[in-house]
């Protein structure tokens, strides 16, 4: 019976380790931009999102990570991320977002109508 527990013990540790390094890589890979933070949002530096390895859903697009989705509707713009099956909403794009990434014009490549 104790290897058992130990077993199941081991097991959930692997499991808590595994979900916090997949949210520390999800999490720092989504955005690999620096600077810029002050209009005119000019200056900075790094890799924006890439909007075309982002898969096409119903409502919009979302980056599969390895313990979070980040999902962009296509109309509303509402960031909102996925964990666990379940889905929470952050924010629209910032002023910064929308001149740096610039997820309006990625939304109207890739068939939305974005409203914001």
């Amino acid at each position: 019976m104790a290897t058992l527990k130990s077993i199941f013990a081991i097991i959930g540790i692997l499991y808590v380790l595994y979900l916090l390094m997949g949210l520390v890589i999800d999490i720092t890979t989504f955005d690999q931009t620096k600077g810029g933070y002050q209009p005119p949002y000019e200056g900075w530096s790094g890799k924006a999102v890439d909007w075309a390895s982002m898969d096409k859903t119903t409502t919009g697009l979302v980056k599969r990570g390895y313990a979070i989705d980040v999902h962009i509707n296509g109309t509303t713009g509402m960031i909102s991320f996925g964990f666990l099956g379940r889905k929470f909403d952050w924010q629209t794009p910032s002023g910064r977002a929308l001149k740096v990434h610039q997820p309006r014009e990625a939304l109207i490549n890739r068939g939305f109508n974005p409203q914001f």
